[in-house]
């Protein structure tokens, strides 16, 4: 099975610097449509006007984390199944495991290579959808 287009991301990141390295990474390298939030409450509010393709979740936010997000995004029939992937520099083999558990398709570490960021997105696209 042929995995589907990925045209457009959400991502939720409060750090700016890293926000506007992952924002810039996605719409120069990969293409995308990039939507971009500063917590996860924000992007639990944008995800179901935007209706993104995939959702980029930082683990530590102010206001609402990752993994809280997620459950609140897996709780709005709008949302459910739209795939998350975290953005972590707590990435522990158990940490990643509990995120995995959690309902995330993959987990990328943070600090990340800007340049390879597309391609880790890529490839958990295409494993989710194969």
């Amino acid at each position: 099975m042929t995995a589907p287009p990925l045209k457009t991301i959400l991502i939720a990141e409060d750090d700016p610097d890293i926000q506007e390295i992952a924002v810039m990474a996605l719409e120069d390298f990969g293409e995308y449509t990039v939507e971009a939030c500063d917590d996860g409450r924000q992007a639990v509010d944008r995800a179901p006007i935007v209706a993104p393709d995939l959702i980029l979740l930082d683990v530590m936010m102010p206001e609402m984390d990752g993994p809280t997000a997620l459950d609140t995004l897996r709780a709005d029939p709008r949302t459910r199944d739209i795939p998350v992937i975290f953005l972590t520099a707590k990435s522990q083999p158990h940490e990643i495991a509990e995120y995995l558990e959690k309902g995330a398709i993959a987990v990328i570490r943070k600090p990340f290579d800007p340049v390879e960021l597309c391609q880790e997105i890529e490839a958990a696209w295409a494993r989710h959808h194969g």
